[in-house]
C-alpha cells in the first residue's frame, strides 16, 4: 500500500461511518493506481499485470477464510479511494456491500469474465480441453445472471485458463486508468498467461496416467481440478464446517474400500478435525490440498504457482500416478 494511501486511510474517523450510513466515507475521488482485491487469487493476478506502475491491496488478510471476511473502516475506505476494485459477487457479501455504497472508482465482478460452472458438472470430466469458452452453454451462464451462486461453484482459479482470462480483463482495465501504461499492463497479461498456460500443461500431463482418478477432499472446493480426469468426492459437501453422517460415513468407507483409495484430503484456513477423524477410522494417510482461497500464516510466503505445484505433487502421490 501507498504512503498516500495510508495517510488517508489514517484521517478516517469512526464517525463517518456513523453518520454516513450508507454513504460514502470521504469525498476524495478515487485513486487511479490503487486497485483493491477482495481475496488472494484476485490480487495475486492484480500484482503480476499492474507490476510497479500500481499500488495493490488484498483485503483478505494470510490467515483468514475469505467467506468470513467483515471489513474495518480502514477496508472499507480503501474499496472506496481505488481506482480498481476487482472481486466475485457472491463470494464475499461483506465486500459486495462495501463495492456498492461506497466504491467510486472502477469494479471489475470476475463472473462477468469467467462462467462458472454447477458444482454437479464437474463429475467425472474427461480430459481437459484449452477452448474454455465452449465448455460454458447459455443456460448454464443464464443461472448466474443475477449473481447469486446457489449451485456455481466459486472455486474458478483452481483453473489456469479461466485465472488467465481474468489477468487480460485486469489489463484492459488499468489500461484505461493509465492509458500510458496500456502496453506494459497487457505485456504482464500475457506473461501470466504463459505461466498459467505452462501450469495447465503440468497438470495435464501429470494426471495422465494414474492408478486411481478419485480424491477424497474435505468439502467441495476442487471441482474444478475434474477438467484433468479426476472425480472430486467431498466429505461434507459445500461447507467446509458441516459434520459428515453416518450415511455420508458409509459410502466413504465403501468408496475407499472399493476404489484403492490411501488418502483423504484435508484443507488450508478450516478445521482438518472431519478428517483426521475419517482417516482414523478408514486407515488411510491425510495430506493437505490447498484451494487457495487465500494465503495460511504457514504459506504467506508462496504464491499461487507454487501452491498449485505443490497441490499437483500431492494428487500424483495420492493417486498413484505415473
Amino acid at each position: 500500500m501507498s504512503t498516500s494511501l495510508r495517510a488517508r486511510l489514517a484521517l478516517v474517523p469512526a464517525a463517518a461511518v456513523l453518520l454516513g450510513g450508507c454513504s460514502a466515507l470521504t469525498s476524495e475521488p478515487a485513486d487511479d493506481h490503487t486497485v483493491v482485491a477482495a481475496f488472494y487469487p484476485l490480487a495475486w493476478v492484480a500484482e503480476r499485470v499492474a507490476g510497479n506502475g500500481f499500488d495493490v491491496v488484498n483485503l483478505t488478510q494470510p490467515g483468514s477464510e475469505p467467506h468470513d471476511l467483515e471489513l474495518s473502516i480502514r477496508e472499507t475506505a480503501a474499496v472506496e479511494d481505488a481506482g480498481l476494485v476487482i472481486h466475485e459477487q457472491g463470494f464475499q457479501p461483506a465486500v459486495d456491500a462495501a463495492i456498492e455504497q461506497n466504491a467510486q472508482g472502477a469494479v471489475l465482478d470476475v463472473t462477468d469474465v469467467v462462467d462458472l460452472r454447477p458444482f454437479a458438472e464437474h463429475d467425472h470430466e474427461d480430459g481437459h480441453t484449452d477452448d474454455h469458452t465452449d465448455e460454458h452453454t447459455d443456460e448454464e451462464h443464464s443461472a448466474d445472471d443475477g449473481h447469486d451462486h446457489g449451485d456455481l461453484d466459486p472455486h474458478f482459479w483452481l483453473d489456469p485458463l479461466l485465472l488467465a482470462d481474468v489477468g487480460d480483463a485486469v489489463a484492459d482495465e488499468l489500461a484505461g486508468l493509465d492509458p500510458g501504461r496500456a502496453d506494459q499492463v497487457r505485456a504482464n497479461a500475457a506473461d501470466l498467461r504463459a505461466d498459467l498456460e505452462r501450469l495447465d500443461r503440468e497438470y495435464a500431463a501429470g494426471l495422465a496416467d494414474c492408478e486411481r482418478d478419485t480424491v477424497v477432499v474435505n468439502h467441495d472446493a476442487f471441482g474444478y481440478l475434474a477438467h484433468y480426469g479426476l472425480h472430486i468426492e467431498p466429505v461434507v459437501g459445500l461447507s467446509p464446517d458441516a459434520e459428515p453422517t453416518p450415511a455420508d460415513l458409509a459410502r466413504l468407507h465403501d468408496l475407499v474400500e472399493a476404489e484403492g483409495i490411501t488418502t483423504v484430503f484435508a484443507e488450508t484456513l478450516v478445521s482438518r478435525k472431519t478428517v483426521d477423524t475419517l482417516a482414523g477410522d478408514l486407515g488411510v494417510e491425510v495430506a493437505v490440498l490447498d484451494p487457495i482461497e487465500g494465503l495460511s500464516d504457514q504459506t504467506a510466503d508462496e504464491d499461487y504457482l507454487s501452491l498449485m505445484r505443490r497441490n499437483l505433487r500431492e494428487l500424483e502421490r495420492a493417486n498413484g500416478c505415473r
